[in-house]
């Protein structure tokens, strides 16, 4: 009789108008987050459920923030069952999984986050790894979501950046194809190579090339390696970064070492910890990728990263990311805008230069050269789609043409030279070069899209 009376009940709470009403002002705060711990109990199967119907039954939408974070790590069984309260909270029906729900949650800030959320989140996390405390746990200022702030799979460190690694000249790079790809990196004459088949397992290096200090922030995820300057104003030693562990909307959230403060990989700003909101922006600076016969052919001078790096790994090429290049789908969800380019479209993204700017790397089949403008800047782009290669320069109005060498372009009957700094003419002058990367269209769609430009020739 007893299971019966509470049947009914239960029903009466789901359909009845106003309860939801009644039952926030009935519901604590301590409440809300005991009732949300519950929720991974997975020991107790039954105290689950029966937290799930009691947090339901608060008709309280910045409930579903718990619910979301839970479906990440339940049994596929529960899991269904959080699915189904999260319709009745929210009356959506985006799909039956945690992906599904992500997205959801993303095109939904409205919904807000539960009290307590932030407490939540860290004592999971914390689970995984204690270490994650120095990042999320107490009241931490940000200025992303935390509720879309989600574990990458791996614990701080997990993937480990290289620092002042070791280098080694061009005879003794014995273990690269002339086909494996390379991030290229010319500063001040201190001309260097960094394998994707190495940095696919690092993700991150912090350097100092030609006097200037560096990171090269890869997220493998979005498909982007950005060089960023680390030598900030009101910092006395240059930052230091590595990889947390943690993604926001597919993206890598890296972490400054002295402060723990969190970073978004592709704007180079602090997101969460002390320094968000300190106004800090980190310069990001020129980065090619290109094949390793065509870098060493043009720079017969260059180091390049020893195989040897202190790390035990499989650093052959494709080996850690290959199946996740090879595929149309994201790993991590995102919200992703496809009416122009697909989600993994490769883009070349221009930045710093007063204007962001995303070409599709398909423009550049075969080779090309493209004359083009972002905002008031007129520029010149040197390509290879098949090699993911692309060059920036300034151009002042001149309008290049492609030039009979991979190494040149043409203007008029004048053959000038490409190189990693500046477009030289035979008489001196110099066009400087402009800093971007590479990186999937998800990725930059989802940070600059609303305030970028993107040049024609995306997917209609």
């Amino acid at each position: 009789m007893k299971s019966l009376l509470a049947a009914v009940l239960w029903a009466f709470v789901l359909v009845t108008p106003g309860y939801s009403q009644v039952k926030r002002e009935q519901v604590s705060d301590a409440a809300l987050l005991e009732l949300s711990l519950s929720l991974f109990d997975d020991d107790k199967p039954v105290t689950q459920r029966k937290a799930l119907e009691q947090l339901v039954a608060t008709g309280r939408k910045d409930v579903a923030s718990a619910l979301v974070l839970a479906m990440r790590f339940a049994s596929p069984e529960f899991g269904r069952s959080l699915s189904k309260g999260l319709e009745q909270l929210t009356r959506a029906k985006p799909g039956s999984d945690w992906a599904d729900w992500m997205v959801w949650q993303e095109k939904n800030p409205d919904a807000g986050t539960m009290p307590g959320f932030a407490s939540l989140h860290a004592t999971m996390h914390r689970r995984i790894d204690p270490n994650f405390d120095l990042f999320l746990k107490g009241d931490k200022k940000h200025d992303i979501r935390l509720e879309e702030i989600t574990w990458g799979g791996v614990v701080k460190d997990g993937i480990p950046a290289l620092t002042n690694p070791r280098l080694v000249p061009v005879w003794e790079a014995t273990y690269l194809t002339g086909d494996d790809l390379v991030f290229g990196i010319a500063i001040n004459g201190d001309i260097r190579a960094y394998p994707l088949r190495i940095m696919d397992w690092h993700e991150m290096f912090n350097d100092v090339i030609g006097g200037v200090p560096v990171s090269l922030a890869y997220c493998t995820l979005c498909g982007s390696g950005i060089l960023f300057e680390t030598a900030v104003t009101g910092r006395l030693a240059p930052l230091v970064f590595g990889s947390s562990g943690f993604l926001y909307r597919s993206n890598k959230l890296m972490y400054e070492t002295a402060t723990n403060s969190l970073w978004n990989h592709f704007t180079g700003k602090p997101v969460v910890g002390s320094l968000t909101g300190s106004g800090l922006e980190l310069k990001t600076r020129p980065v090619v990728i290109t094949r390793w016969s065509d870098w060493s052919a043009r720079h017969p001078t260059t180091r390049v990263l020893a195989l040897n790096t202190g790390h035990q790994r499989d650093y052959r090429s494709g080996a850690a990311y290959g199946r996740y290049f090879s595929s149309p789908e994201l790993m991590f969800p995102a919200a992703v805008d496809q009416r122009k380019l697909k989600q993994k479209d490769y883009v070349f993204a221009l930045r710093s230069s007063g204007a962001e700017k995303a070409w599709p790397l398909k423009l550049f089949q075969g080779g090309a050269v493209i004359n083009d403008k972002a905002g008031v800047v007129e520029l010149t782009l040197i390509g290879d789609a098949s090699t993911r290669t692309v060059r920036a320069y300034r151009s002042e109005g001149l309008q290049f043409k492609k030039g009979a060498q991979a190494n040149s372009v043409v203007l008029g009957q004048e053959t000038w030279q490409v190189t990693e700094e500046a477009l030289l003419s035979p008489s001196g002058r110099s066009l400087a070069r402009l800093p971007g990367h590479i990186a999937y269209w998800f990725a930059w769609s989802g940070y600059l899209g609303k305030t970028g430009e993107v040049a024609e020739g995306g997917r209609k």
